[in-house]
């Protein structure tokens, strides 16, 4: 009881001397920026799946909060309906470019986290952020498709050995738990390669899996309370859902430095009770 005690205040003494707030919010601007260039790379992939345009819309629309999924709606559509080489050539390095942006205010927020300054070169961390967010793209177009598919060969198992309810709801969970799997394994890799730090993978566990947790259930809640409680829509006409977007941005880089400062704890406490994994990370 004590540790856990201890490790809520380091904690919260953790969250204020680092202002996380004001990392959240920094890193919503650029989540903003680089979520449509982020969406034409994904979605311009997606076409060659074979998806109806309708389930991806259906999809991102239980993904998102309605007003969100309304601002992607369109584009989407678009993409999917006819498959742009052009941007699978050149136009993807532009895109990729601008949506690393992201990315690259999380590895600067990240460093904060740890107490570290930057010493990569501009080229390493712009070559890290491409990568980490190729990364997000792949884990998008998993998430995408796994409930999806996960749905027909549920269907076909169903009418092949006849499920009852309760192993049907089983298999659902499964599904959905999968997609969580890869959201966990995408960001065990940000938290990893994001700091100018060497940190084991077993001690970045811990903050990637609570994001991910806490990732599904705000995500959840936060589409729960727009879609009963919140009319951005009637404040702020057209420009509602952008509101929403960078409100469900900033909750998202408040879960993404919680875990960071989950991860940055738990280090320390492991390095103190290792001297040599100490050591090692001294290195």
């Amino acid at each position: 009881m004590d540790k856990a005690k201890n490790f809520a205040k380091g904690f919260m003494t953790k969250f204020k001397e680092d202002n996380v707030p004001l990392l959240a919010a920094a890193q919503a601007y650029y989540y903003l920026l680089a979520i449509f260039p982020l969406i034409i790379v994904g979605f311009t992939i997606i076409p060659y799946f074979n998806i109806n345009p309708n389930d991806a819309v259906d999809f991102i629309g239980n993904l998102l909060p309605s007003e969100i999924a309304s601002v992607f709606e369109e584009n989407i559509i678009s993409l999917i309906e006819t498959p742009k080489g052009g941007l699978l050539t050149v136009g993807i390095l532009g895109a990729l470019w601008a949506a690393s942006n992201g990315i690259n205010a999380f590895i600067k927020a990240s460093n904060t986290a740890y107490d570290v300054q930057e010493t990569r070169s501009f080229v390493v961390v712009r070559l890290i952020a491409l990568g980490l967010t190729l990364g997000m793209i792949i884990a998008l177009v998993v998430a995408f498709i796994l409930p999806m598919f996960g749905s027909i060969i549920l269907n076909f198992l169903e009418s092949l050995l006849g499920f009852s309810g309760a192993t049907s709801l089983l298999f659902q969970v499964l599904r959905w738990t999968l997609s969580i799997f890869v959201l966990t394994g995408l960001l065990m890799f940000l938290y990893r390669f994001a700091p100018n730090k060497k940190i084991p993978f077993k001690h970045i566990f811990p903050g990637a899996v609570t994001a991910s947790v806490l990732w599904q259930l705000i995500s959840l809640g936060f589409s729960f309370y727009v879609s009963n409680f919140g009319n951005y829509s009637a404040t702020y006409g057209s420009l509602g859902g952008i509101i929403i977007l960078m409100i469900w941005f900033f909750l998202t880089g408040l879960i993404l430095m919680t875990g960071a400062i989950i991860n940055v704890l738990y280090h320390r406490r492991m390095r103190h009770a290792d001297p040599e994994e100490q050591i090692a990370s001294n290195l």
